[in-house]
This record gives structure tokens, sequence and C-alpha cells, in this order.
């Protein structure tokens, strides 16, 4: 496991300041956010080489990770899906996935509530990485990673036009949404590896929408300082295109650099 690692702190860091941790587990890289009492980033750990399997070592050898308070753990995987709540019911978390993907014979399954209770975002954790975690912290919850992009999207919904595709890029995936006067129609995790991936879904959604293409709004998160993805190259495509960074609810304590650079939409905006 190639272990590098890029620390993000303020100036007047004490770990002994942590009063709870957020990580985000994402497809290939980690990143662990070490907050106060006040819910203030003091902290972040940042691996961009990072695998699942990996985790029970980096437990016992990261310094945060160490620190024994109450932890949220977030996981970006395509293993979730989305329940209307008048129809969800926990018994049958299991039967809601088996139709994404196939599932691990021992998992915990763990869900969400979004849009005052109207969405439910259903997902699981391997039974093996549950038990290493709990060993490590005594409390500690578990959260799909599109909780942020999606209560972010309801926040925001009376501000969308009447089509709108909105876009989070991160580790070679990304979350796609379509809102049809302010009401979510798709939501969906797909894989890219170049950036005509991105232009190809949205397009295909666009169409299978049948979204005037003169009308419809496309917004785009998550994208790092230094990318090939620009407004520039978007309005190549799409009449109405933006590239934007989410309004923030997290704080941080002076001295933090650099990080917006990441472009992670979490940076700026988390579910809490």
């Amino acid at each position: 496991m190639e272990t590098t690692l890029k620390v993000f702190k303020s100036d007047k860091f004490d770990a002994g300041d942590t009063a709870s941790l957020s990580l985000f587990l994402y497809p290939s890289f980690l990143a662990i956010f070490a907050k106060d009492q006040n819910q203030a980033n003091i902290g972040i750990h940042f691996y961009p080489k990072f695998d699942w399997g990996s985790l029970e070592k980096l437990i016992i050898s990261d310094p945060l990770l160490k620190i024994d308070v109450p932890a949220r753990v977030y996981l970006h995987q395509s293993g979730f899906s989305l329940v209307p709540g008048v129809l969800y019911s926990s018994e049958n978390d299991r039967t809601y996935l088996e139709y994404v993907q196939e599932l691990p014979e021992k998992s915990h399954f763990f869900h969400t509530s979004l849009d005052s209770n109207n969405v439910q975002i259903v997902s699981f954790i391997e039974e093996k990485l549950k038990r290493s975690l709990q060993a490590r912290f005594t409390e500690i919850s578990f959260y799909h990673g599109s909780c942020s992009f999606l209560s972010y999207l309801f926040k925001e919904r009376f501000n969308l036009i009447g089509q709108e595709i909105l876009v989070n890029l991160l580790d070679g995936k990304m979350y796609l949404a379509a809102f049809t006067d302010q009401e979510l129609t798709t939501f969906n995790m797909f894989e890219i590896s170049k950036k005509e991936d991105l232009l190809k879904y949205v397009q295909i959604l666009i169409k299978q929408l049948n979204f005037n293409p003169k009308h419809v709004r496309v917004t785009i998160y998550g994208v790092p300082s230094k990318s090939e993805i620009t407004e520039e190259w978007a309005q190549e495509y799409f009449h109405n295109v933006r590239i934007l960074t989410p309004h923030a609810n997290q704080n941080y304590s002076h001295g933090f650099k650099k990080i917006k650079d990441l472009g992670l939409f979490e940076v700026y905006w988390q579910y809490q």
C-alpha cells in the first residue's frame, strides 16, 4: 500500500483538541477531517492513493485515527439505492440493494433520511470492515458518500430552474443528478476516465429526459484546480453551463492552505 500522506492543518493544531472525526472513503483515496468541539476543521489527512482493504492497517498507523472520538464514516461506492420515504422499510435493505449489485454474504446495512424524510439513501459496508472500525472507535456511524451532495441539492432546490443537470466529480467517478421543476428525477453514479465521459453521460441524460438543450442548465462541482474540465471547454457543448463551488457549511481554523485545490465537494459542504 502506498501511504503518501498530505497534511492540512491550522496554525495552532493540537491533536488533543479533536472532538470528532469524519472519514470519507472514495474509490481510491481517503480524507480524514478532524473537528474541534465547535465542529470547525482543525486538521485533514488526505491519502491520494488508498485501498479500502488497507484501512485496518491505517487505523493503527494514522495519528488522527488513533484518537477515540465519535467518528462518521462516508462511503463513496456504487452500492446504494434511493428509496421513497413512504415506501421504505429497514427490513428490506438487502432487497433494495440486490437490485443494484451482488452483495457480500455478511453485510451491515444503513440508511440516511434526506429531504424531510421524503428520500432514504440505503447502502452497506462489509461486516469485516465495520468490525475493524468499531474496534477502534467507541462511537461510530455510517453514511453513503452521496449524502453530502444530495443534501446540498435539496437545500438549493428552490434556486434551480425547470431543467437542471448537476454533476459532482470525484476520483474517477461522478454523481449525476437531474431535477425537473425542482423535483429530483434522476440520481446515479458513473465511472469516468476522461472528460469526454462526462460529456457523454450528460448528453444521454438530456435526451432521456427530453430536456431542451437550449434551456437545460448544467452545473459541475468537484473540479480540481488543475483540470482539463473548464467552463470554456464545456461551453463548446452546452448552451448553459457553469462550474461552481458549493456554499459552505464547513469552518476552518486559521492557517489552512491549498485545501481547496483538491476540488473535493466535502471541503465546502458535508452532510451533518
